[in-house]
């Protein structure tokens, strides 16, 4: 379950889960701007591209369902994840840095 080579699927499956992951960040916490929108995509799209596979793995042995999903589905749930998390945590301290400054 652990091989995630450079199967095209596999990368479709990354790059659907990381879309959705920025695409969900955006909904929950509104950008104030254009840049800042595209800044919290980007920033959600690689980061769920480049840890979507251990995000998932992690995220599958925590549930206790490793055994019964696949890479696809792993990959997936990752990537989305991964891309969610990472613009909360990069927004929170963005916001937070911009209200010390005023």
């Amino acid at each position: 379950m652990a091989d995630f080579g450079n199967d095209s699927g596999l990368w479709t499956a990354r790059l659907v889960g990381a879309s959705a992951g920025a695409a969900v960040s955006l909904i929950y916490l509104l950008p104030k701007s254009r840049r800042e929108a595209a800044c919290r995509f980007f920033t959600g799209l690689a980061c769920g591209l480049v840890f979507g596979g251990p995000a998932g793995l992690w995220i599958a042995v925590r549930l206790g369902i490793a055994s019964y999903l696949g890479p696809v589905e792993v990959l997936l749930t990752g990537s989305a994840a991964a891309s969610l998390s990472a613009w909360w945590g990069l927004g929170v301290l963005a916001r937070a840095a911009e209200r010390m400054k005023q």
